[in-house]
């Protein structure tokens, strides 16, 4: 249940962190998060909120295009940039701190970016629910000094939707989405081809009017998470998603029974840790 006074006092604390800062440059993804933040500082501080999304190997081309006209939708400025991140081998090695690298990458690209235009901060859009899960982006954050305004003002994600839907921005209702090298396994080598496959069996499901959907890599088994209440939907369609995969290159195709769930992968570590 939003507690709506709240909720406004918090907006009031974001509005006076981002007119504060005055000319901030927002790692920009076109997701929740990210939306809500851009479309908040460019309310505050106009023209001097500079939106930067980055295209990568692992940044699925149609969320790319649908950041990009999400921002000519809300006349934020917006500069589009490439990242490399199959060139940082700690990436593609796929370790635990593997979020770090990524992050890091990013923020190297960034950081240059902005000093070159006067832009004393950069901004992304973690908020209080990343607190709760395994984060190592957050420390590459803190390194670069790159601020996270939603956290500062305490915003939960319930929270940022409901407001984003309150100013009519049509990613309030968004699933919510992380890079597909999130789907394989720490210690599974991150390859275009295992990406390629990921992102054709998400893109192949989404089609199929399912909300918020997660295949997961393991090697010739492809996991499926989707919200339990959806799971009639797989189930009717179990037959051509299970044609669909294997045409994909997976050889088994399985239904997570406990549902689609935020950070799984991260379970083994939390396993390991009580072993």
């Amino acid at each position: 249940m939003i507690d709506e006074k709240l909720v406004r006092s918090k907006d009031e604390l974001l509005g006076e962190i981002l007119r504060s800062m005055d000319k901030t440059l927002i790692a920009f993804s076109g997701g929740v998060d990210s939306a809500f933040l851009a479309v908040r500082a460019y309310q505050e501080l106009g023209d001097k909120a500079l939106c930067v999304i980055a295209a990568s190997e692992t940044f699925p081309t149609r969320e790319f295009n649908a950041g990009v006209e999400l921002a000519k939708e809300w006349n934020l400025p917006l500069i589009q940039t490439q990242i490399t991140e199959f060139a940082n081998e700690s990436f593609v090695a796929n370790n635990p701190d593997r979020c770090y690298h990524c992050k890091t990458g990013l923020y190297v690209h960034l950081i240059p970016m902005a000093l070159e235009k006067g832009y004393d901060y950069i901004l992304n859009g973690a908020n209080m629910d990343d607190m709760g899960d395994y984060r190592p982006g957050m420390k590459a954050a803190k390194e670069k000094g790159v601020r996270s305004p939603l956290q500062e003002a305490g915003f939960f994600k319930e929270e940022i939707r409901f407001l984003s839907k309150e100013i009519g921005l049509r990613t309030w209702n968004k699933p919510s989405f992380a890079c597909l090298s999130s789907r394989i396994p720490y210690g599974t080598r991150i390859t275009q081809d295992k990406i390629d496959k990921l992102d054709l069996a998400e893109e192949f499901l989404n089609t199929l009017g399912l909300y918020q959907v997660r295949v997961r890599y393991h090697e010739k088994i492809a996991r499926i998470e989707v919200m339990p209440e959806e799971f009639p939907k797989i189930l009717k369609h179990h037959e051509h998603i299970d044609a669909k995969l294997k045409e994909i290159g997976f050889s088994y195709v399985t239904l997570d029974l406990q549902g689609y769930r935020t950070g799984s992968m991260n379970e083994v570590l939390a396993s390991k840790k009580q072993a």
